[in-house]
């Protein structure tokens, strides 16, 4: 049987059943239902708790025999099976549909898988469990929800924003800022929790707590190369090498960000639409709005400059090379304010700024 996630905790309330499917690629969601089907079993007497992780080689026997042994001490027990590629072969799918078929009204059994889809869920060992079982699809929230969705969380804590177009333009802010990852609409949504008493929020307390957060967040660096802030590109910068981020990892994040406008850049000019570059580049979100002012803002040639440099910082952070040996092109002595200048050539749309933040003269 199909259950929707949002019917869980009252079919938990009324009964619970002897096998029980989590699959979908939403983990704060998944998470928070097998955690809700743990604590129905702990209250069902099953205290004793066995997990299983399929790997290569896995021993399909011994699932087999834990589900058909008691405790020692008499104890029911939940069983967990974790399959994580969602593909468990020929021996793991005929051990499965054992396990459906079964009947032992002291195991409970909960397998987590990842999305499935469509074949695999029309597979024999598939049906056989949802057939027997209890099977709960982790939809993951549309982007469009997702406001609907933190003002719910925020809710659950007491917490609430202004009514009207305040409380709309922050609950649309903190979207933006996580942009689907609910795991960080999560974190996002305790730390407001923590910062904040019960009540109304408004956007300003909303809009410091989340920005102090994400500031420091090697991911965002893009989005505020994008924006052209300079200032804010400063800080984060700072802040990420003052909290130890690798640099290697933070170069990796602003070239891919270059490499991206390039590509696009390109097919703009070759006559192909901008929609369809954003989506075969997977660009989204708060970066959808801030890909066009960036376009029309740099050069093909600043942006082949700033690969070059990248290059260099690249050989620089490993230790291959200090210089270019050239007169006016060597590199900065931190690779840090080397990527300082490698974010103006995008935020100031080509022109190359040192890491004091002056212009250089024009090579």
């Amino acid at each position: 049987m199909q259950l929707k996630l949002d019917a869980l905790e009252a079919h938990l309330a009324k009964s619970l059943k002897g096998l029980y499917v989590v699959y979908g690629d939403e983990p704060l969601l998944a998470q928070e239902a097998c955690d809700c089907i743990r604590a129905a079993a702990r209250v069902g007497g099953f205290t004793d708790r066995n997990v299983f992780t399929v790997e290569r080689g896995f021993d399909w026997s011994a699932l087999i025999g834990a589900s058909q042994s008691m405790s020692l001490f008499g104890d029911r027990q939940l069983i967990e099976l974790r399959i994580p590629t969602g593909k468990p072969g020929k021996e793991g799918g005929e051990a499965l549909k054992t396990l459906a078929a079964t009947d032992n009204p002291d195991i409970c059994m909960l397998v987590t898988l990842p999305r499935l889809d469509s074949v695999m869920q029309k597979s024999a060992w598939f049906t056989a469990m949802t057939g027997s079982g209890v099977a709960l699809k982790i939809e993951p929230v549309e982007r469009a929800q997702l406001p609907m969705w933190v003002g719910q969380r925020l809710a659950q804590q007491g917490q609430r924003v202004a009514p009207g177009e305040d409380g709309r333009r922050a609950l649309q802010f903190i979207a933006e800022r996580v942009e689907g990852n609910l795991l960080a609409a999560h974190q996002e949504i305790q730390t407001l929790g923590l910062l904040y008493p019960q009540g109304v929020l408004s956007f300003e307390q909303i809009h410091d707590a989340v920005l102090n957060v994400a500031r420091y967040d090697v991911f965002k660096l893009n989005e505020v190369m994008l924006t052209g802030d300079v200032g804010r590109l400063a800080r984060m910068l700072d802040g990420l090498k003052g909290e130890g981020e690798a640099a290697v990892l933070v170069l990796w994040a602003l070239v891919e960000e270059v490499r991206t406008l390039l590509r696009i850049k390109r097919g703009v000019t070759s006559g192909k639409p901008l929609a369809t570059l954003l989506r075969e580049n997977r660009v989204w979100g708060p970066r959808e709005r801030l890909i066009g002012p960036a376009l029309s803002r740099v050069t093909d040639d600043a942006l082949e400059k700033s690969l070059s440099l990248a290059a260099k910082l690249d050989r620089q952070m490993k230790g291959l090379s200090g210089s270019s040996g050239k007169r006016g092109s060597e590199l900065p002595p931190d690779p840090w304010a080397g990527m300082f200048e490698l974010t103006m050539a995008v935020a100031h749309g080509g022109k190359l700024v040192q890491a004091s933040g002056t212009p250089c003269p024009r090579r």
